[in-house]
């Protein structure tokens, strides 16, 4: 989630100072803890963690010396918050999310070392509404004000000329709230259709007759259609204090994007069965299926896309000036791929 810029500006000299103070005095819970807590959403777009986690792929490439713990969360602010506190070492996170924290912290608190999703969002609308032009007056949810999906949207209407404003106004009308309630409102034609991540778009589609009028991968020419959902991010002490665990993970999400990739509906079992655990309700096969058709999973952060998001939020007025020098950190990943022969990741001002 990319945070209103209001936002922004209020917290970051009240959390700045104590959530890093707070990251560098508890990385893992403390110099005593030896094992590692991962952070993650409980989310088709974190799949890798929902695989990694249940099929014991992370633990195993962690070694028994370094036990894995979890925590899951509703949102990933509530993951930065945890992250600051020392409470989780590691986590799955959003876009969005990770640029406010780094911005909160001034760059102190965490890294990018890894990608784990692309893909997955997009606009589904009512049936009726045959192409763009149809949107002008229309109204249309998100997940929250200032979240990816939400900047995504309001990024597509300025480029198209149309006037938005927070308070639900203008050209087009973008309603942010929570994805449950849109997948209902949807349903009962209360509102024309949303820009959602997976699962909650091919809920739309299969539950409630919607279509696909655009697929957000078309908004990102520059990188061939790539955009990062979820990428894996680590307390930055934890990464200078604690190398040999960070590979460990690293070792794991590797192995945990091959297996899913090599075996994506032995993985959609997987995931399921675990989000079963995790929400207590099972998701349906077929939307589960669906949104894995329309994710890509990937070790590769794709840099330029994390870098042209926050851009983007910043053109329609939700996030202010950040500069993201140094927020990954992609050496110890770029050695393990080496070491399997495999083609490296690049930064966001790099070729592959």
């Amino acid at each position: 989630m990319f945070a209103p810029m209001t936002l922004v500006r209020a917290t970051a000299a009240a959390l700045t100072l104590t959530a890093v103070a707070t990251a560098c005095a508890l990385p893992g819970g403390g110099d005593d803890d030896r094992g590692l807590t991962l952070g993650y959403l409980p989310n088709l777009t974190h799949t890798p963690a929902l695989v990694g986690v249940e099929s014991g792929l992370l633990q195993r490439a962690l070694g028994e010396d370094v036990p894995l713990s979890t925590q899951s969360f509703n949102a990933g602010p509530d993951a930065i918050n945890a992250l600051f506190s020392g409470q989780i070492d590691a986590a799955f996170l959003g876009p969005g999310p990770t640029v406010n924290g780094w911005a909160r912290s001034e760059g102190a608190a965490l890294r990018v070392i890894a990608g784990s999703t692309s893909g997955g969002a997009g606009l589904v609308v009512r049936p009726g509404v045959e192409d763009v032009e149809d949107l002008a007056g229309s109204t249309l949810a998100t997940p929250q004000l200032g979240n990816t999906q939400d900047v995504a949207l309001r990024w597509f209407a300025k480029e198209r000329g149309w006037r938005t404003d927070t308070a639900g106004g203008g050209d087009l009308s973008i309603i942010p709230q929570d994805n449950a309630e849109t997948v209902n409102a949807f349903a009962l034609g209360e509102i024309d259709g949303a820009w959602l991540p997976e699962p909650h778009l091919s809920r739309l589609l299969v539950e409630a007759g919607g279509e696909l009028l655009l697929d957000e991968a078309e908004q990102w020419p520059r990188t061939d259609g790539d955009f990062v959902t979820t990428h894996l991010i680590v307390n930055a002490d934890f990464l200078r204090e604690r190398p040999a665990a960070v590979e460990g993970l690293l070792r794991g999400h590797i192995d945990t994007v091959d297996r899913i990739n090599s075996r994506p509906e032995e993985a959609q079992e997987i995931a399921a069965a675990h989000l079963a655990d995790l929400a207590g309700a099972r998701p349906d096969a077929e939307v589960v299926a669906s949104a894995f058709d329309n994710m890509t999973f990937t070790v590769d952060p794709i840099a330029p896309s994390l870098l042209e998001g926050a851009e983007r939020a910043q053109a329609v007025g939700l996030l202010d000036q950040v500069d993201l020098n140094g927020i990954y950190v992609l050496d110890p990943l770029n050695a393990l791929l080496r070491e399997d022969g495999r083609d490296e990741v690049a930064g966001p001002r790099e070729e592959k």
